[in-house]
Order: structure tokens, then sequence, then C-alpha cells
């Protein structure tokens, strides 16, 4: 066995027999002081700690302590009762602390009681109480915590382990010090008890002459066992009032890694405004009252001079921190893996020259920021996709008025706008024109006017459509966004809607990923419909008309028709409002040329169709697209769904916002009818 668990074994049986065998005066002095001892170790130990956890056996001493302290008022009783003598500890106690005065020695006894067991004891006993119901009920919480770190690889298993078994010990810890603190209660009771049954005994005794073998007047008994059991109170009341303060350190320190003194320093004595306004107010009452302003003047001035030391030092300090911070940015930029932050590119970035800032900053009444915010919101319910964080920066090299679109670090929109004008457009019925400065609208392109916004109201009383510069960039910002949403559709993206759909579908998505198609596969289908506008907020429907058709082909643009035939009612909602739709068809036999001119390859289908027939498709189409847009139609070509794809391609490069739809996706409840037809003969 190890010698020190021998030792620990040997001084706790110790402390029980000592109960019964009387104590020899110089060994019960030793152990006095002993405990007396313990009181300021245990109390240095508790302050300097940096977090609770370092006493965690703090409640196993705070009840040997305590049984300690009880056994050694015992042994002293027994000797004051029997020889009116118990040492001189007990004896200096009692003449020097006391001043040899009985009523001295009493009241200061009884303050020390009252400290130790009313406010000290009591207060930690509280605290010890709140602190483990509080740490019990955040265990659940932390754990999830730990297991969402370790999830997401934060920490790793070693360093689970450790944090949960922190978790569990102040658990078991601030438990232990709830029952414990009910030690120091009891242990100020009991002194309290057995000072007073010390006295009365005592004087008893004296009278009686039991004790000594003749009587003592009453005073002399008085002067004699009082004092004397009053030393003894004070030498176990003290170290219990050590104890008694450790607990409660312990029990309301908070975690600091700087150590106390330091952060008391910091935290007292940091604000230099704080110290001057102290200062001088001890300057004050020093010079205009009748306080000793010899004491209360020099400490006042001496705290001021501590504020302008302190406010140098963080001035200083200041100083330093911003020369560093420069050293590290230089430092970073010299370092050659700097460049890589380099290489990050904006999904989608808005530059604009300085002379449009006021519309970004908020403190100048800017909205851009919020319409921005919105925008990201209406295409989320619109197209059911979300956009990418959009980052709006400004760029010395662009003109004061003009604004950029880039798309993946990809200029594909540029604008420039007057910043106190409004753009005023004409529909197309407004006879009287009004004086401005011409343009053109920025995403259509259509003629427009500069006005001032003294013109605004006759503007729009002549029926002309007017917008303020915040308002064209956000709607030239969504359509551009909405025109290639498709490219910024990313296979993360793709996975966070899938986990999404998870929450409510889990059998669906676990059956088609990815043992049917993989998220690749389901993003170029999800793209290949917002390309052409379809929205893809009802995923549900998508990804079960993939679970059904992967089976048949993992073509994605094949699986694409089959989506959208799925969705036709909401096909059907977007272009066909009208009680009666006009629309323009494809001749029999072109979709006959059309699918002979189809060819297979390993890598999928495409469009082999000869100059001569696609040049006649594209006058045909160009007449019956005419002839709708000159009535105020949208034109809408249908088709059979085997052919819709392969005509869609051959059409968009030239007509792209053109809408292509097969009879499957056509609603029953739709009514449409032709108005013209494409042909090649």
């Amino acid at each position: 066995m190890d010698l020190r668990e021998l030792s620990l074994g040997v001084i706790i049986v110790a402390i029980v027999i000592f109960i019964i065998i009387p104590l020899p005066t110089p060994l019960l002095d030793f152990l006095l002081m002993m405990n007396i001892t313990l009181g300021i170790l245990i109390l240095l130990n508790s302050l300097y700690s940096s977090e609770p956890l370092e006493m965690s056996l703090f409640p196993t001493l705070l009840l040997v302590t305590t049984l300690y302290r009880l056994v050694l008022n015992v042994s002293t009783t027994r000797l004051i009762l029997l020889n009116g003598y118990a040492g001189e500890v007990v004896n200096t106690f009692g003449g020097f602390v006391a001043g040899g005065n009985m009523i001295v020695g009493v009241i200061i006894f009884i303050i020390i009681v009252i400290v130790n067991f009313m406010v000290i004891t009591k207060g930690s006993e509280r605290v010890a109480e709140v602190t483990a119901r509080f740490t019990l009920d955040a265990m659940p919480g932390k754990q999830m915590a730990i297991d969402a770190d370790l999830n997401t690889g934060l920490i790793d298993e070693e360093e689970a382990k450790l944090r949960r078994k922190k978790i569990q010990d102040e658990s078991n810890f601030y438990g232990a010090m709830d029952g414990a603190s009910k030690f120091v209660k009891g242990d100020a009771i009991a002194g309290i008890l057995i000072t007073f049954v010390n006295i009365a005994a005592g004087l008893a005794l004296g009278v009686t002459g039991l004790s000594t073998g003749e009587p003592l007047p009453l005073a002399d008994a008085a002067a004699k066992y009082t004092v004397m059991t009053i030393g003894d109170g004070l030498a176990s009341q003290i170290p219990a009032l050590l104890i008694s303060t450790a607990t409660g350190i312990i029990v309301t320190k908070a975690t600091n890694e700087s150590g106390i003194s330091r952060e008391v320093s910091s935290q007292l004595f940091s604000k230099p405004l704080t110290l001057a306004i102290t200062g001088g107010f001890l300057v004050f009452m020093g010079i205009l009252t009748p306080l000793p302003w010899y004491i209360f003047v020099p400490f006042g001035g001496f705290l001021m001079y501590l504020s302008v030391i302190e406010g140098n030092k963080q001035k200083l300090a200041f100083v330093q921190s911003e020369i560093s911070e420069d050293d590290i940015e230089a430092e970073a930029a010299r370092k050659p893996e700097n460049v890589v932050s380099l290489l990050n590119v904006d999904p989608i970035l808005l530059l604009f020259g300085y002379g449009l800032i006021p519309l970004v900053d908020s403190s100048q009444g800017g909205d851009l920021l919020d319409r921005v915010v919105m925008i990201r919101r209406q295409i989320a319910l619109e197209l059911g996709a979300v956009v990418p964080v959009i980052h709006l920066r400004d760029d010395i090299k662009l003109s004061p008025n003009q604004y950029k679109i880039m798309i993946k670090g990809v200029e594909v929109a540029s604008g420039e706008l007057l910043f106190d004008h409004y753009m005023a457009m004409n529909p197309g019925n407004v006879e009287e024109e009004i004086d401005g400065i011409e343009t053109v609208e920025p995403y259509m392109g259509l003629p427009a006017l500069w006005i001032l916004e003294s013109q605004r109201e006759r503007a729009e009383a002549l029926g002309y459509t007017v917008v303020d510069p915040p308002a064209i960039i956000a709607t030239h910002l969504t359509e551009v966004i909405r025109s290639h949403l498709f490219e910024l559709l990313t296979r993360q993206g793709v996975q966070s809607l899938i986990d999404n759909v998870k929450q409510t579908n889990e059998v669906l998505v676990d059956e088609l990923i990815p043992k049917l198609l993989t998220v690749g596969e389901v993003q170029k289908v999800l793209a290949n419909l917002l390309r052409e506008g379809i929205s893809i907020r009802d995923l549900v429907t998508v990804l079960e008309t993939l679970a059904d058709s992967s089976h048949m082909t993992r073509d994605t643009d094949m699986l694409t028709e089959y989506a959208r035939q799925a969705l036709r009612r909401a096909i059907s909602k977007k272009y066909f409002d009208n009680q009666m739709n006009a629309v323009i068809t494809l001749d029999p036999d072109l979709e006959q040329t059309i699918m002979a001119s189809v060819q297979q390859t390993e890598q999928g289908s495409y469009l082999a169709l000869d100059p001569s027939t696609t040049r006649k498709v594209f006058d045909s189409m160009g007449v019956e697209v005419k002839k709708l847009t000159s009535m105020g139609l949208q034109p809408i070509i249908l088709t059979s769904p085997v052919v819709r794809m392969y005509f869609k391609r051959l059409v968009e490069q030239t007509a792209p916002d053109l809408a292509v739809l097969s009879y499957n996706e056509v609603d029953p409840s739709a009514e449409i009818q032709s108005v013209g037809m494409v042909s090649v003969s």
C-alpha cells in the first residue's frame, strides 16, 4: 500500500480515537495549530484555483476538517472542565485576542459566529444549492453540444470523452457541494452550543468546587472558565470562518484562466474614468468635510494618478495593437500561401461605383441591402431554389454611376444610373412627352428618360412607369439571377434541398439516393428545369417522378421530361392563365423529320438537322412568333412529348426565352387554341 494512503487512513482513525483518549496539552496545542494551518491552506487554494474542479476533493476535505474541529472541541472541553486549562493556544486566544476581558471576548466570539453562520455559511449554502440545480439542468444541452461538435469534425473522439468527463465531474462536484455546505452550517451551530455549554458547565463546576476541589467565588469562576472557553471558541471558530469563506469562494468562482489577482486588478483598476471620479470624490470629502484630510486627500490623489497612468497605458496598448495588426497583415501578404484566398470566386457579386454608395449605405437612407434580401426570398418562393449569398462591393475602377453584375467572377450584365434621378418609361400608351435625359432601361433595353424628383408626380399622372435607382438595380439583379439560377445550383445546394425534404419524406429520399440516382444526376435534372424557368419548389413531386422513372432510364434529359410532365399543373398555371390561350404547333411532317435526325451516342442523344431545313424552321417560326407578339400575346410552341426537348435545343440559341411545351405538360383544364403552325413545306 502507498505510504500516503496508509498515513491518510491512520489520521482519520486517530481523529476518531481522540474523542475517547484525553490529549496532553502540548499535543493539543500542535493539533490546534494544524487546524489553523489547514484553514489557511484551504482558503488560499480555493482563492487561487483557476476553476472549481481543481478543488474536486473540497467536499471530502470539508467533512474531514469539520470532524477534526469537533474532536478538538471535545478535547479542549474535557481539559477546561477538568483542569481549567487547555494549553497555551487556547489560553492565548482567550487572553491576547480577547484582551483578557471576558465581555470583550464574548462580543468578539458572537460577532465571528454571526458573520460565519448568518452571512457566509447561509449564502454559500444557497449558492451551492442553486449551482447544483442549474448544473444538472444544463447537462443535456452540454452533451448535445459535444455530440454536435464531434459530428461536424470540430473535435475528435478523445476530446469528446474529456469534455463529457468534465461535465460529469462538474455535476458530481456541485451535487456534493450542495450537501457538504450543510456540514459548515452544522459546524457553526455546534460551535455555538459547545461554547455556551462550556461556559455554563464551567461556572457550575467552579462554583460548586467539583473540578478544583474547593468552591470559587462566582466572579473568579466566571473569569477563569469563561475566558478559557472563549479562547477555545475563538481557536475553533477562526479556522471554521476560513473554511466557510473557502466554501463560498469555491461555489461562486467562475472559470478564469488568468488568475484571480490579475482579474481583480483588471476589473477594478483598469478604467481611468472610474479611478478619476473616485479619487476626486475622496479629495472633495477630505477638503470640504471634517474627515481626516491626511488620509482622504493623499489616497484620492493616488487614485487620480493611477487613472492617468492607466489611460496612458491603454493608449499605448491600442497603438501597439494597431501596429501589430499592420505587421500581421503585411507578413500575411508576403506569404506565398496568401494567394489561395484570391482563388475564391463569389457566386453572385454586384460591383458599383462610388457615386452609388448611398444606395447601399443604410445610414444615408439606402435600402439596396434590404432589397437584396427580398430578392433571395422572392426567388426561393417562386422557383424553389436557394440563391447563394449576394455580395455587394464598391469598385473604384468603375465610373461613379456604373454597376456590374458578376456571376462566378464573369460579368453578365451592367448598367448606369443617375443617383438623384428617377427613370420614367413609356408603356406605349402615353402621348404627352415630358422633359428628361434620354437613356435605356438596363435589362430590357427599352427607351426611357431620367427625370427629377419634382417631375415624378406629373410623369405618373401621364401614365409613365416611374422607378427609383434601387428598384432598377434590384429588378435587373433579380432577372439576371433568375436566368442564371441553373448555373448557381450546386451539388451542395441540392443536398441541402434534399435534406429539407428528408425531414418529412425520409422513405422517398432513402429509396432514390443513392440507390437509383446520385446527387449529381438529381442536380442536372433540377438545373434543366430551372434553365427553362420551371419552379422546383414542389421538390417532392420531382423526386417521386425520378424514383418512378429511373428504373427505365438514367438519361437526365429524359428524366427532366418526365419531371416536367409531372409538374404540368404548375406549368399550365405559368403559361395558360386565360380562358382561351393561343399557341403555335409543329407540322407533323416536321416532327417526323426532327425525330429522324436524332442521333444516339454513348454520351446521350442530339439533333443533327441539315442547315437548309434548320433555316426553313427558323423562318417559319419567326413569322408565327411575330404574329403572336403583334397581338400582345406571349408566343408558346406546343409539340409532341418526344420532340419537345430536341426542338427546344434547336431554337434556344436564337430565341432563348421562347416557351416550348409538350402536349403532356398541358393540364386538361387548360383551354388552348392553335393560331399557327411551324412547317418546312
